[in-house]
This record gives structure tokens, sequence and C-alpha cells, in this order.
């Protein structure tokens, strides 16, 4: 495992506290993406077969720019109904998976959030919008820093970001309200579960590359109750875990 070198945005924000946003679309690329971004809502998410009904995540999806989190060159594409590529073979999710994954957490406003896989740092931009301290780990490390200057250029101050291994979470600040993985380990990591807190949510992909499942998980009681929700292809997750299994 590598040395994990931190990247941290900005001293935790308190509870109740305000957080600073995401500028406006006049300072971060223009009116039309800010009408891509209704269009992907009413379109992708609010659409009766897709059940995104959550009303403060489709706020935060409205919000944050999406195509400030891809490469230049598919900067055109940001708002289609599909995973891109970000390099290192790595991809930012589909929309509508990271709306599906943020409403089955139900992230309230005071919650800790661990994230597992920073990526292009898009997921942690939506988490922030609705929580008050986002902790997120990539492995990639020039993902990791590419991901902290992002947030930190477009306003996130409740985001924390550090490469490392996630498989091990972040005990530093555990316990966590709810953690949210992006990559997927062939079986739910026991330290992630540890850094749950009594009652929290886990969102997590689960399996091979040709059989995931997405798994929400709760603590009750020191036990997990758990339930498959959606089938899903993600990356897997590297580092530690690949020999864990």
């Amino acid at each position: 495992m590598k040395t994990a070198a931190l990247f941290s945005l900005i001293v935790a924000v308190g509870c109740g506290q305000t957080v600073t946003r995401a500028p406006s679309d006049s300072a971060a690329g223009g009116e039309e993406y800010a009408m891509e971004r209704l269009h992907m809502v009413r379109d992708q998410l609010e659409s009766p077969s897709r059940g995104i009904t959550n009303g403060r995540v489709l706020e935060a999806m409205r919000r944050v720019p999406r195509h400030e989190f891809v490469p230049a060159e598919l900067r055109s594409r940001a708002y289609e109904d599909r995973p891109l590529p970000i390099g290192y073979s790595q991809t930012i999710s589909q929309p509508y998976i990271v709306a599906y994954m943020t409403q089955q957490l139900d992230p309230a406003p005071n919650d800790k959030v661990l994230e597992v896989g920073t990526g292009s740092g898009y997921q942690a931009a939506v988490l922030s919008e609705l929580v008050s301290e986002v902790y997120s780990i990539e492995i990639v490390e020039p993902l990791a820093q590419s991901a902290a200057s992002d947030l930190s250029r477009l306003g996130y101050t409740n985001v924390h970001v550090r490469a490392g291994d996630g498989y091990e979470g972040w005990q530093q600040h555990a316990p966590f309200d709810t953690v949210i993985v992006t990559c997927a380990p062939e079986a739910v990591p026991q330290p992630l579960v540890d850094q749950l807190s009594e009652g929290g949510r886990m969102i997590i992909p689960v399996g091979p590359t040709w059989n995931q499942q997405l798994i929400l998980l709760r603590k009750q009681g020191g036990k997990l109750e758990q339930k498959a929700v959606l089938p899903v292809r993600f990356v897997p997750m590297t580092g530690k875990a690949e020999g864990a299994f």
C-alpha cells in the first residue's frame, strides 16, 4: 500500500455552519450548461421509470456542474445519460447512478460521509450539497490531486480528499453516518463496516465485473441488514482489496 498523501481542501465545517457551494454558471461554464443540467434532471432522473424523487438530491443534481469534472474534450457530452472516461482506466459515473446511490443513502444535513473512490470528485460534490462533511479516498494519486484541485476551485469547502487505499477507510475521522463506495470489491470490506456508525447506512457495489449488485447496508444493534437494490457494473476496487478475498 502506498503512503497516503492528504490533500485537505479546507478545515472541517461544523454542523449548522454555512457551506460555500459551487459558483454560478456565469463563472463555471455558461447558461447552456445550466440548461443541460435542468434537462438532465427532468429527462433522466425525474422520469417515472427512474424514480428519483428525493427533492434534496434532485436539487443537488441541478446545481453541481458535472461538466467541470470531465476532461475538457468531453464537456459537450457531460450531461449525457452515461459514464465517461476520466483517465487511468476510471470513469465518472452515469448521472442516474450518482443520484440513485445518493437517494438510497438518504443523507441528512448533519451527516459525516465517507466516500471510497473519489474519481473525478463529482459524487463528492453532490454529497457536499447535502451533508456536513465528506471524507473521500482515491487510490490513484493523480486523480486524488485533480479532484481535490477541482473541488477547491469550485468552492466545495466541506470536502476532504486523501490519496490512499480506500479498503482501509479513514479511521481518523470515523465513525461515519453514511459510507458510499464507487468501486467494486468482491466482498464488503470489514474496515468500512467497523467505521460505520450505529444506525448508519452504506451503499456499495459488490462482485466480479460481470455479476455485480449494488448493496444497501444498515448497521443495527452491531449487526448488518443488507439487500441488493440494483444490478450494476463498476470498476473493480484495487489495492489491498485485490488480495483480500
